[in-house]
């Protein structure tokens, strides 16, 4: 009877951190929970979140005052 106490605990917690991955990744705020252990199970994900992190930086229009824009 222990074991499948202990089974049905480890099954609970086990369902509980694939929902809450899920939802972490649905918010957007999977990176800073589930960074790390993104990194150590799927290494390329890192480097695609990076990549992914630039483009975003580059398509963001120029801000209202900034000399940069300017020729």
């Amino acid at each position: 009877m222990a074991y499948l106490v202990t089974f049905a605990a480890l099954a609970l917690i086990c369902v509980l951190l694939m929902r809450f991955a899920a939802w972490a990744r649905r918010r957007g705020i999977g990176g800073g929970v589930m960074g790390p252990i993104d990194e150590a199970w799927h290494p390329s994900a890192d480097r695609f979140r990076r990549e992914t992190a630039v483009h975003e930086q580059r398509l963001l229009p120029p801000r209202p005052g900034d000399d940069r824009t300017r020729p």
